[in-house]
């Protein structure tokens, strides 16, 4: 769902009286571009993005492009997980486990660091171009790892040149959805996002399987010549609907979205909910066993998380278009912290331990889908990319410290996952309540309204 808010002269008057007891930096940025002085290009910019037509041939092009496009670049970063144990044990048993998650954490960080950088680019030369340039980064990456032999060459291929590409390639078009759809804007979502948890299902699955038949290089080099295919499609399908109007980046564009609370007040809370959705993905495996789940079952987790989050990446579009985006994002964030706290730090069985990791996949997936439809009532029609990249930079500060973070907390309770349990869990209920503080500021204070 996508809602349109203008600000009247009145409130943009309001904000820059509060701002004016703080920063002048600020004031400035808020003041400089007044409804008075809006070119008639945004103007009928506007005017495209109001009238989105919301189905039709081109339109549905763009979801089947967005699903080539999210299987190849969200799907292969929720498989990255399955070479951690292959390179610590086979490729390179000289180096720690703490080494060698460099890799994958890098990987993690620069697709979401990114996000403002190539949300620009995409804002300003249209996404189609970002995401050719992206499957070349990311196919590249992933060839060239599949020839290396060296620590350091794996580290330069994979967990930094793929994940160039990997941003590249996903953040336009996450970005340009809402271009072409309003009322089914969770529905198109929902959809693409799909794609992300069938890749995370088959990918590791795959890889795992191919390695000992045809080994690592020719593993990873069926895998890229499968994601190239998919890729192909997206570059042919993806394109803008409003045109993209070249613009040099000046600090008003840059400080725009730090003038306006709802923004601020969401990338705060996508911090906060990164912390608490990436730590059940990152230990459920290792925290499963240290309560003696079977080890031949534990492999099998990821998946199944995977699982449940393909059904909640398509029921949370369905929700958004029905009950508002910010209240299914809400509603499903809080069930979500409250499965850490109620199921997941009492569980002990193999029964509670799965039904806990099939259903935070099913809650979790709203944090993955809605992201991007959360900044589109907020954002100017032409600056969604870089304003929802301004999201994906300020969670890739938590998805690089995570790990770090709850290796600290397990440390310091020896070795007993309660404490990072219950941080999980009570990050997840703050970030939601935050966020709805966005969601009450675009409804003026009105508590029960489609959001």
């Amino acid at each position: 769902m996508s809602i349109s808010v203008v600000r009247s002269p009145v409130q943009g008057a309001c904000d820059a009286q509060v701002l004016e007891t703080g920063n002048s930096r600020f004031k400035e940025c808020l003041t400089a571009t007044p409804p008075s002085r809006r070119t008639s290009q945004d103007s009928q910019a506007d005017g495209q993005s109001d009238s989105a037509p919301d189905g039709g041939t081109a339109a549905w092009l763009i979801v089947v492009g967005g699903w080539c496009a999210m299987f190849s670049s969200y799907g292969w970063l929720h498989s990255i997980g399955v070479f951690q144990n292959y390179y610590q044990n086979v490729m390179f048993p000289e180096y720690s486990a703490s080494t060698i998650a460099w890799i994958s954490s890098l990987e993690v960080f620069l697709m979401l660091a990114l996000g403002p950088i190539v949300g620009w680019l995409s804002d300003t030369f249209g996404p189609r171009a970002v995401v050719m340039g992206g499957s070349f980064f990311h196919i590249f990456g992933v060839m060239m790892a599949s020839i290396s032999t060296k620590y350091y060459q794996i580290l330069l291929a994979q967990g930094i040149c793929s994940p160039i590409g990997l941003c590249a390639i996903a953040q336009p078009v996450l970005s340009v959805m809402p271009n072409w759809f309003n009322k089914r804007c969770g529905l198109a979502y929902g959809i693409i996002s799909t794609s992300a948890g069938i890749a995370g299902i088959i990918l590791p699955i795959m890889i795992n399987r191919l390695i000992p038949k045809v080994g690592f290089g020719w593993a990873m080099r069926i895998v890229a010549f499968m994601m190239l295919f998919f890729l192909i499609i997206a570059a042919l399908t993806v394109r803008e609907r409003v045109p993209p109007r070249p613009e040099v980046l000046n600090r008003e564009i840059l400080l725009r979205p730090f003038c306006d609370v709802k923004m601020v007040l969401l990338l705060v809370s996508g911090i906060l909910l990164s912390f608490g959705v990436w730590c059940p993905s990152n230990y459920i495996v290792t925290s499963s066993l240290a309560v003696g789940l079977q080890t031949n079952l534990s492999q099998y987790l990821v998946s199944i998380q995977n699982a449940g989050s393909l059904f909640g990446r398509f029921f949370c579009g369905v929700f958004a278009d029905k009950f508002g985006t910010y209240n299914s994002y809400i509603f499903l964030n809080v069930c979500s912290g409250i499965l850490v706290l109620a199921l997941w730090i009492p569980a002990t069985s193999n029964s509670a331990i799965i039904v806990f990791d099939v259903l935070f996949g099913f809650t979790s997936g709203a944090y993955y889908t809605l992201l991007v439809a959360l900044v589109a009532p907020i954002a100017p029609p032409r600056e969604i990319g870089y304003w929802a990249g301004l999201n994906f930079f300020f969670a890739s500060i938590a998805g690089l410290v995570t790990g770090p973070i709850g290796g600290a907390i397990l440390a310091q309770d020896n070795g007993s996952y309660w404490g990072m349990k219950v941080y999980s869990g009570v990050l997840l209920l703050a970030g939601s309540v935050i966020v709805l503080g966005t969601r009450l500021r675009l409804t003026e204070m009105v508590l029960w309204a489609k959001c």
